[in-house]
Order: C-alpha cells, then sequence, then structure tokens
C-alpha cells in the first residue's frame, strides 16, 4: 500500500509507542492522584509539556493546554478569544475556525471572512482592511491544509497589532507543525496542534498560549490543565505526542528538503493532459494539490485505493460535501473542484512510493476520462 494522505492523518511513530506503553500499563495512575505513583505520572507530563513547547517556543512566553486535537484546540482559542466586537479569519480556514465563526454570530460577535488569493494564502491587505477598533481576535491558517499554501503569520500578526494592539492573533498550526521551522513571536497570542498528524495519536492535540493571557475554560470540572480543560489528562496520548515530537524535529530540515523533492517528482510525473496543478510551488513539502479537470475525484480516489494507492480529494473533514469549501474561495469553477485530489507525505515516503503512484494515478485517471 502507498500511503499519500498524511495530511489526513500519518500512522503512529511505533517507537514513541512502545515508548509511551508504561503509561498504559505501569504507570497507569491519575496524575492529579497525591501518592507517589500519581506524582510520578504528573512529572512526566511536566516534562512532555515542555518538551513540546520547546519545540517552537520559548518555555518562558508560552504555555501549553493539552486537548482533545487540532479542533477543540481552535475552538477553545476562538470561543474564549473573541467573547465582544468582530473577530476576523479568511474563507481558506480549516473548518474547525470556519464553522466556529460562523457560530460567532449566534453568540453576539460579527464574523468577518477575509478573501484568499489563487493558492489559498490569505489576501493581506484585505484581512487588514478588517480589522478596526472592535476587533477582539484575528485566526489565520499557518498552512492551507487543501492547497499546502504557506501564510506569513509573522507578518500578518505584526500589521495585525500595528492597528489594534488589543487583538489577539491565533493561528491553526496543525499542518505546520512538526513540519515547517516555526518559533512562535510575542505577537502569536495562541497556536493550535494536533498529535496524529506527525505520528502521535487520535484524540490528542495541544493549544500554545502566551504567558499572562487570560482564557476561559473550555470544560469545566476539576480544574485540571491549570483550570482551562478539564478532566483526568490522556497521559498516553500526551506522552505518545511528545515522544513523537522529539523525532520529528530530530529531522525536520532534512525531511521538508527530501519531501520537496518528492513532491515536485510526483508532479513532474503526472500526465499533464489530464492533471492540473493548484499547489503553489513555494508551499508545504508536504502536500500536493492536483485536479483531474472534469472528472470525479472521489471516484479517482477509490479506484487509486483498488490499486494499492491511498490520496485524498481534500479536508477529511469536509469530505461530506462535493465542492471543497475552500477551493470555491480561492475562485476554481466546479469541474476543477470535482477533480481535485491531494497528495500528502511523510518522512516514511520513498521515491519509489511517488514514482508508482503517479504510475497508477495517470492510468486510473485515462481509464476514467476514456469511459465519459
Amino acid at each position: 500500500m502507498i500511503y499519500l494522505d498524511n495530511a489526513a492523518t500519518t500512522a503512529p511513530d511505533e517507537a514513541a509507542v512502545a515508548r509511551a506503553q508504561t503509561f498504559l500499563k505501569e504507570n497507569f495512575y491519575n496524575p492529579s492522584a497525591i501518592y507517589g505513583g500519581g506524582f510520578s505520572v504528573h512529572s512526566a507530563l511536566k516534562g512532555a509539556r515542555e518538551g513540546l513547547i520547546s519545540r517552537i517556543a520559548d518555555p518562558a512566553k508560552f504555555e501549553l493546554i493539552f486537548t482533545s486535537g487540532g479542533t477543540e484546540s481552535d475552538n477553545q482559542a476562538i470561543f474564549s478569544g473573541a467573547r465582544r466586537g468582530n473577530a476576523v479569519t479568511t474563507g481558506g480556514e480549516h473548518a474547525a475556525v470556519f464553522e466556529s465563526f460562523t457560530e460567532l454570530k449566534n453568540r453576539g460577535v460579527e464574523p468577518r471572512f477575509a478573501p484568499v488569493l489563487r493558492d489559498g494564502r490569505v489576501d493581506k491587505e484585505a484581512l487588514l482592511a478588517l480589522v478596526d477598533e472592535k476587533t477582539a481576535l484575528v485566526s489565520v491558517v499557518h498552512v492551507n491544509n487543501e492547497t499546502g499554501a504557506v501564510n506569513d503569520i509573522f507578518a500578518l500578526a505584526r500589521a495585525v497589532k500595528a492597528k489594534n494592539p488589543r487583538t489577539l492573533f491565533h493561528s491553526d498550526g496543525v499542518q505546520a507543525f512538526g513540519k515547517l521551522p516555526v518559533r512562535l513571536t510575542g505577537d502569536i497570542d495562541l497556536y493550535s496542534v494536533s498529535a496524529h498528524k506527525i505520528g502521535g495519536l487520535k484524540g490528542t492535540g495541544a493549544l500554545f498560549k502566551r504567558k499572562n493571557l487570560n482564557l476561559l475554560p473550555f470544560i469545566y470540572g476539576g480544574g485540571q490543565e491549570s483550570g482551562l480543560r478539564s478532566g483526568t489528562e490522556n497521559v498516553f496520548g500526551a506522552m505518545t505526542f511528545a515522544y513523537a515530537a522529539e523525532k520529528k524535529f530530530a529531522t525536520l530540515s532534512a525531511d521538508g528538503r527530501r519531501l520537496l523533492k518528492l513532491r515536485e517528482r510526483l508532479w513532474e510525473l503526472l500526465d499533464k493532459d489530464i492533471f492540473v496543478r493548484i499547489s503553489p510551488e513555494d508551499g508545504t513539502p508536504y502536500i500536493l494539490a492536483t485536479s483531474a479537470v472534469g472528472m470525479r475525484g472521489e471516484v479517482l480516489v477509490r479506484m487509486l485505493w483498488e490499486r494499492g494507492v491511498v490520496a485524498g480529494t481534500g479536508s477529511a473533514c469536509s469530505s461530506r460535501h462535493r465542492f471543497s469549501r475552500v477551493l470555491a474561495a480561492c475562485g476554481y469553477d466546479e469541474k476543477t473542484m470535482d477533480g481535485a485530489l491531494r497528495w500528502s507525505f511523510s518522512p516514511a515516503t520513498t521515491e519509489e512510493d511517488v514514482e508508482r503512484a503517479a504510475e497508477i494515478a495517470n492510468d486510473v485517471a485515462a481509464t476514467f476520462k476514456g469511459n465519459l
């Protein structure tokens, strides 16, 4: 099986899972328990938290809340940060952000949506034009999960703060964490990440927050996660996340260089009489978005599966809809959106994988085209 849908989820890293097994078996204690076993697990969890923070931020300036995933992290950032006035995001956001902004209007906050460019990046000037003295929060995705376009969130955050210093800036960093070099600056208030995109487990994520930033609890109860996310912590998930991140960040630069070559190799081999390119050349090395214009992407995905290749049509969270909201926001027509295929890579991807995947993709698409 050639697996090229890593933007949807990655295979759990076997070494990380093995290292964390002790927190399922021997050290299964509740980290809030006051006896020795509980204190030991609490200390391990603290170490995992500090390790994850240090990967992309200064632990003296940022802290981390463990969550159930990127969606919860986005929700907590948005509903806690946007409690008045208006909030600004883009038309190219992941559903976890876009739908949360849609809900804001039911909570008395005006949602504002900035347009995106053809490649999925936000129109910076249009975004800034929506920011005013009543803007409580701006949220811009770091890496567009469908096109792979990278937003310069650091420049955007600076510009937003220059216009309104009180505005909070959040970014969904799910497709960037562990894949792109990131160092959070003081202009970034909140940053969401997810474990299962880098070899961790589903059901685990985190929200980075700037220290001294007051947030509302998202889940109430026993006061875990400094009172911001109650419930007994998922220690196994958190430790696996930390171990997977440790491994991923150790080879981050080398992985990026190699996967950029593989991404371009796949595009080089795809039949240009069938496929058009959606992803920008300066996007993440981990995603190549294409379209077999006039065909049905969902049918091609099933045909690829039958031939041993796994690809996606875009965000798995939006798979219930025929046309991608994100690609529609980018200005693509229905025939292009219908034929969308997203190829996404991991450090396990090989040159043989992409060469064989291209050969099979060309074959199944030609077969489909011949039956139209």
